[in-house]
């Protein structure tokens, strides 16, 4: 069974000990769907609904919470981001939104928790925009698409 490494000896939570960790240039990118009836998927692509572009909020929302994750995640560490780019794109299906974050930083440790948080909240700020029309709506998929940089080196979902 791995080491989790955010457990120490005692089986205490801790924050992990990076001081040593070499820096280097690490990327992650993320992505999540929220599903909805087409009239709501109509409402959010037209950008002129009660909240206005509910598009941008989001896409505004993902930046603001990449740059809060060390806040919001216990053993997270606060990190200086170089990049947080957000976008919300209509599913090709036309089932609903993608929410996508590409995250960069130059450091120590990588930025996969930066990217999850803010398709997260990207995806939140979506539903509480729309939820007016539509409160059935599903958040799904949320996960990693991709990550490189650091000692792991890359990774991508198969």
């Amino acid at each position: 069974m791995p080491d989790l490494t955010h457990i120490d000896a005692d089986g205490r939570a801790r924050m992990v000990d990076v001081s040593d960790k070499a820096s280097s240039a690490r990327e992650a990118v993320a992505a999540g769907r929220l599903r909805m009836q087409a009239q709501t998927l109509q409402t959010a692509l037209s950008g002129g609904g009660k909240k206005g572009d509910v598009r941008a909020v989001a896409e505004i929302a993902g930046v603001m919470a990449a740059k809060r994750t060390g806040d919001l995640i216990p053993m997270c560490h606060p990190l200086m981001l170089t990049s947080v780019k957000v976008s919300v794109e209509p599913l090709d299906d036309g089932s609903g939104l993608q929410a996508t974050a590409r995250v960069k930083t130059s450091g120590q440790t990588g930025v996969e928790m930066e990217a999850l948080t803010a398709v997260s909240v990207a995806l939140l700020t979506l539903y509480d925009m729309l939820k007016a029309v539509d409160r059935g709506m599903t958040i799904e998929g949320v996960g990693l698409v991709s990550k490189s940089g650091g000692a792991s080196g890359d990774w991508v979902r198969p």
